[in-house]
């Protein structure tokens, strides 16, 4: 293997990663709402769409011929995840008359708090994935196809952001319909 594929292995297995970990903080997500009732703010549904962005630029870039805007939209929404989650935290840091803490706490940290961390995290690792394997240039002549044993995890996960996006959207029609959501009297069903 040629040092400029191995380079291109790596870093399409970090993306592999970084996605795969964010099917896995969607789920979550999703797990509590579902399964724990633990129906999701105006903010928490932000901070989804946030998560989604990232997660559609990730998967541009393993789908198809690799773009560094498609990092950048990546980026974007990373930053849009931070800011959100700071303003939703630094809101229940004082709650407002008549609001309590939104949701229970997870692993000690209420999931606003969770979600600055991710965002950290997120940008993080896309400035440790330049730092550490470079340019990107090599990931054209290189595509995700080129490695047979990606191809598979790469469709399911894109199949699983689809589906997640997709339970997400009609959760929130049936919550908010087609008005603003609350963050007080609203239920999944009413």
């Amino acid at each position: 293997m040629t040092p400029q594929r191995a380079l291109s292995l790596a870093h399409h297995l970090f993306l592999v990663a970084m996605l795969a970990v964010i099917v896995l903080i969607l789920t979550t997500a999703m797990a509590l709402q579902y399964v724990w009732g633990e129906l999701p703010c105006p903010l928490c549904l932000l901070e989804r769409v946030a998560l989604f962005g990232v997660a559609f630029g990730i998967l541009q870039n393993l789908r198809g011929p690799f773009n560094d805007r498609n990092t950048g939209i990546s980026l974007i929404f990373a930053i849009l995840l931070l800011v959100v989650s700071v303003r939703q935290t630094l809101l229940d840091i004082y709650p407002r008359p008549g609001h309590e803490y939104i949701g229970t706490a997870v692993l000690g940290l209420h999931m606003p708090v969770w979600s600055v961390v991710i965002a950290l995290c997120l940008l993080t690792a896309f400035a440790l994935r330049l730092a550490v394997l470079g340019g990107d240039a090599h990931m054209r002549a290189h595509p995700v196809g080129s490695f047979g044993f990606l191809v598979r995890p790469v469709q399911v996960l894109g199949l699983a952001v689809l589906g997640l996006c997709a339970v997400n959207t009609l959760s929130v029609l049936v919550q908010c319909g087609l008005g603003e959501c609350h963050t007080t009297g609203y239920a999944l069903l009413p």
